[in-house]
């Protein structure tokens, strides 16, 4: 069911997302010092083409280890990627979201299209795995919760 939902998603407007920000990751990647944001901007490019069947965690989420991007610094990095990028990706994709929502049949794509605007807001520290991957992730973490507090 997800490859019928990402083939009309990409004819039908994924492809212009994820060209954007693939756009927005060159650009960054000219900067220099925005390598680290164009990095994210092509792995969420990639996601933004076929967003059905994956989805967008936190890598700390994933991984139970702290890196520079989970950590303050990842914070610090988002505030200035969200001035600069993030609210211009992010309007791109609450407008398309409107816009799919307008027809009944829209709607699971107004539902990624505000996904993704989530993520365009504070893309770092963020990874795209499947969707099993991502429950499984978050099972463990809920039992690992769990058993800290039985101690």
């Amino acid at each position: 069911m997800s490859a019928i939902g990402n083939l009309i998603w990409f004819c039908f407007g994924g492809i212009v997302m994820g060209l954007g920000w693939w756009l927005v990751g060159c650009i960054a990647f000219l900067s220099i010092i925005g390598i680290p944001w164009g990095r994210a901007c092509f792995v969420i490019g990639n996601f933004s083409f076929f967003p059905f069947g994956q989805e967008a965690i936190d890598r700390k989420e994933l991984s139970q280890v702290e890196d520079i991007g989970t950590s303050g610094a990842g914070t610090v990095g988002n505030i200035i990627w969200f001035i600069f990028a993030g609210i211009w990706l992010a309007i791109g994709h609450v407008m398309a979201a409107v816009s799919c929502a307008i027809t009944i049949i829209g709607i699971p794509f107004a539902i990624q299209h505000l996904k993704l605007a989530g993520i365009a807001i504070a893309p770092i520290g963020k990874t795209v795995v499947p969707k099993e991957v991502a429950a499984e992730a978050r099972q463990r973490n809920a039992a690992a919760f769990v058993n800290a507090a039985r101690r």
